[in-house]
């Protein structure tokens, strides 16, 4: 369910004022660190960022990937920005999650913002926070939802051009993971839309229209992620920079066209729940139509016969005139006026069938 974010800075702040989240999504900040080259590979796993920076090498060959699960740990990250000289106001962003996706050029690196898609059974994200730099990618999220295993997997395995590619080829490999897991998540939203369509159709109730509104919130979540994303990747793939080569260009503009692609579905499922919504109003209306026809029907057959016993119900003394109720002192006359009302409301029964009213 999409929440709107609550800002950490207090008002009148410095701009680029760092100040750790209030609800921690992970209690211990682990920090993954990928350093490699086409003939070698060394991967780290660190507690902490003091701890990783510690450990870095000032000389490293090839790329270097520092991808850090948690984003409370102030200290640590005014280290790393210092380190490799990033903006206060990009590492303010990467601690006030729930940011629009963007891309931002300083010169000698690129911050990128992007929204990652984990659960399919109830649409839930979170930000990735990425700097693209001269030989090194720094990954910022949440929550360690091992988003980019099967990257890392790739990299462990030299499967094809990673470890020979570039940091920019890193950056698309983990921009294409982020797009990639998109579409698990729409194949799960159209399951649900073909349940609940078969759901209207045989016994919508109260909960059917909860099923839709939920739904109904949770595209419109993936549309405000994925429609600031399709920009991002467009300006990544055009944008006049040495940081991105022009043979990652082809591979971004693949990446965008997946991109858009995400966009089409989504906007065909708000189109799909936007008319569930108005088939269930109309089955709504159908039913609520069907059991007015009925009653209709009953209160139209027993009106004459209300009317009969109404009349015979008059208390009249026919021995006081022959026209006062003669029918009271017939022999048959209770036997009679049965059969009356029986034929009359059968005889309507029948008219209302041959009408196809009922």
């Amino acid at each position: 369910m999409y929440r709107p974010h609550k800002r950490l800075s207090e008002p009148g702040s410095a701009p680029g004022t760092l100040r750790a989240p209030a609800e921690r999504r992970v209690e211990n900040v682990t920090v993954t660190v990928l350093t490699y080259a086409p003939d070698q590979l060394v991967e780290t796993r660190c507690s902490s960022i003091e701890e990783t920076l510690a450990a870095l090498r000032e000389d490293a060959p090839g790329v270097t990937w520092i991808h850090v699960a948690g984003i409370h740990e102030i200290e640590g990250l005014e280290a790393l920005g210092q380190r490799f000289g990033l903006h206060p106001l990009t590492l303010e962003d990467v601690v006030n999650s729930g940011q629009r996706p963007k891309l931002e050029d300083y010169d000698d690196y690129l911050f990128i913002v992007m929204r990652v898609i984990h659960s399919a059974e109830v649409v839930a994200g979170e930000q990735i926070s990425m700097y693209l730099g001269r030989g090194w990618v720094l990954t910022f999220e949440e929550i360690p939802e091992d988003a980019f295993d099967l990257v890392r997997e790739r990299i462990r395995r030299a499967k094809g051009q990673i470890r020979s590619a570039g940091a920019d080829y890193l950056a698309y490999a983990i921009v294409d993971a982020v797009v990639d897991h998109y579409f698990p998540v729409l194949e799960k939203l159209g399951e649900r839309l073909e349940m609940l369509e078969d759901e209207l159709v045989e016994d919508p109730g109260r909960q059917t229209l909860e099923k839709i509104h939920q739904l109904k919130r949770e595209l419109l979540q993936l549309r405000r992620a994925a429609w600031p994303q399709r920009e991002v990747i467009s300006t990544l793939g055009r944008q006049e920079t040495d940081l991105v080569r022009r043979e990652t260009r082809v591979f971004l503009r693949d990446c965008y066209d997946h991109t858009i692609q995400i966009m089409d579905l989504v906007e065909t499922y708000r189109d799909l729940a936007s008319s569930m919504m108005d088939l269930y109003l109309s089955s709504v209306s159908n039913r609520t139509n069907e059991i007015m026809k009925v009653l209709t029907v009953i209160a139209s057959i027993f009106i004459p016969l209300t009317f009969i016993a109404g009349v015979y119900g008059m208390n009249f003394d026919h021995q006081a005139s022959p026209l006062n109720m003669p029918e009271l002192s017939w022999y048959w006359g209770y036997p009679v006026l049965w059969l009356v009302m029986i034929g009359l409301a059968a005889g309507m029964f029948t008219y209302f069938r041959r009408q196809r009213w009922i």
